[in-house]
C-alpha cells in the first residue's frame, strides 16, 4: 500500500497534468537556488516550474492518461514546467533561460497527449507568438477582403470613365 505522502505527491502531479496545456521535462543539475527563482520568474505567471521524483511522475504521468512520456526523460534529476497559458512563450523562456545557463537541458515534453522530443520543444520556440500569428491572419484576410472590394468596384470605375470618356467626346464634338 503506497505512503498517504507519496500518493498526496502522485495526485498533485497528475492534477498538474490534467490541467496543463503543455509540460516540460528538464534537467536543472548544477543550478543555483537563485538561478531556478530567476528560471521561475523567466517563465511567467502561467507556467508553474517543480522540482519532481521521476518515479512519482511516471505514476502521475500514467494515472493522468499520458503515454507520451520518454523513458531516458525521467533519468537523473528533473523538473517539470507545466504550462497552463501559451505554450509558445514558456518554450521560448526556457530556450532563452537554457542558452544563458547551459547546465539547463531540456529532455522533452508532453503537448495535447502528444510526445515531444527536446528538438520539437525548440521548434516550437521558434514559433511566433500567439497574437503575432493572430495579427498576421487577421492582415491576411483583411487584404483579401480589400482585393474583393476592388475587383467589385472595379467595373463600376470602368463604366464611369466610359462614360466620362463618351461625354468628353461629345463635347469636343459639338
Amino acid at each position: 500500500m503506497a505512503r498517504p505522502d507519496k500518493a498526496a505527491a502522485v495526485a498533485e502531479i497528475a492534477d498538474h497534468f490534467r490541467d496543463s496545456n503543455a509540460a516540460v521535462l528538464t534537467e536543472y543539475r548544477g543550478l543555483t537556488v537563485a538561478q531556478l527563482k530567476e528560471l521561475r520568474r523567466a517563465l511567467g505567471a502561467t507556467t508553474q516550474y517543480a522540482v519532481v521524483k521521476n518515479t512519482l511522475t511516471k505514476v502521475a504521468a500514467r494515472e493522468a492518461g499520458i503515454s507520451g512520456l520518454d523513458e531516458a526523460a525521467l533519468k537523473g534529476p528533473s523538473a517539470i514546467a507545466f504550462i497552463k497559458g501559451d505554450p509558445v512563450e514558456a518554450a521560448k523562456g526556457l530556450r532563452d533561460f537554457a542558452k544563458a545557463n547551459p547546465l539547463l537541458v531540456i529532455k522533452g515534453g508532453v503537448m495535447e497527449g502528444k510526445a515531444l522530443s527536446a528538438a520539437e520543444i525548440t521548434k516550437l520556440a521558434d514559433l511566433e507568438s500567439r497574437e503575432v500569428l493572430l495579427a498576421k491572419a487577421a492582415g491576411a484576410m483583411k487584404a483579401s477582403l480589400a482585393n474583393a472590394a476592388a475587383l467589385f468596384q472595379a467595373p463600376l470605375s470602368k463604366a464611369v470613365r466610359t462614360v466620362d470618356a463618351l461625354s468628353a467626346k461629345k463635347s469636343a464634338d459639338a
